[in-house]
C-alpha cells in the first residue's frame, strides 16, 4: 500500500514538473531579427523631421525677436542640426576628433547670428545647442494660454 502511494505521488509530481516546463517553453515568443523596410525607414525619417520642426518651433516661441529674426534663427538652427548630424555620421579615427569637430561647429556656426539677434536670445540659442532647452516649460505655457483663452471664451 505504501509503495503504491509513493509511486502514485512520484508519478503525479513528475508529470506536473514536466507539464510546467513544457508550458514555460511554449510561452516564449521567438524573436525575429529583420532589417527595416524602405517604407519603415522613410516613415521614421519623416517622423524625425516633423519632431525636429516641432522642437524648433517650440523654441522659437521663447525668443523675443520679430518674425524676420525668428525665421533667420530657424534657418541657422536647421543648418546647425544638419551639419551636426553629418559630423556624427562621419567616420573619425578617434573619438576626440569628433568632439573637437563638434566644438568647432558650435563656436563658428552662430557667429553671424550674434550680430542679428539680441543677447538674451543668443543665450537661449546657446542653451539650445548645448542641450539645456526644456521644451516641457514651453508646452506648459502653451497649455496655460489655451486655458485662459477658453475661459475668456466661455465667459463671453
Amino acid at each position: 500500500m505504501k509503495k503504491t502511494v509513493l509511486i502514485l505521488f512520484a508519478l503525479i509530481f513528475g508529470l506536473s514538473i514536466h507539464s510546467q516546463s513544457r508550458r514555460r517553453n511554449n510561452s516564449v515568443i521567438p524573436e525575429t531579427n529583420r532589417e527595416p523596410t524602405e517604407q519603415e525607414i522613410a516613415k521614421r525619417e519623416r517622423e524625425i523631421e516633423e519632431r525636429k520642426e516641432e522642437y524648433i518651433d517650440n523654441f522659437l516661441l521663447t525668443l523675443e525677436g520679430d518674425e524676420f529674426q525668428k525665421h533667420i534663427t530657424k534657418q541657422n538652427i536647421n543648418s546647425f542640426l544638419d551639419a551636426r548630424l553629418v559630423i556624427l555620421k562621419a567616420p573619425y579615427e578617434h573619438y576626440l576628433d569628433r568632439v573637437k569637430a563638434l566644438e568647432n561647429l558650435k563656436e563658428s556656426h552662430f557667429k553671424d547670428l550674434k550680430e542679428l539677434i539680441s543677447e538674451s536670445d543668443m543665450t537661449k540659442v546657446t542653451e539650445l545647442i548645448n542641450g539645456k532647452f526644456d521644451e516641457k516649460e514651453v508646452a506648459e505655457t502653451k497649455k496655460e494660454k489655451r486655458k485662459k483663452r477658453k475661459q475668456k471664451k466661455d465667459k463671453s
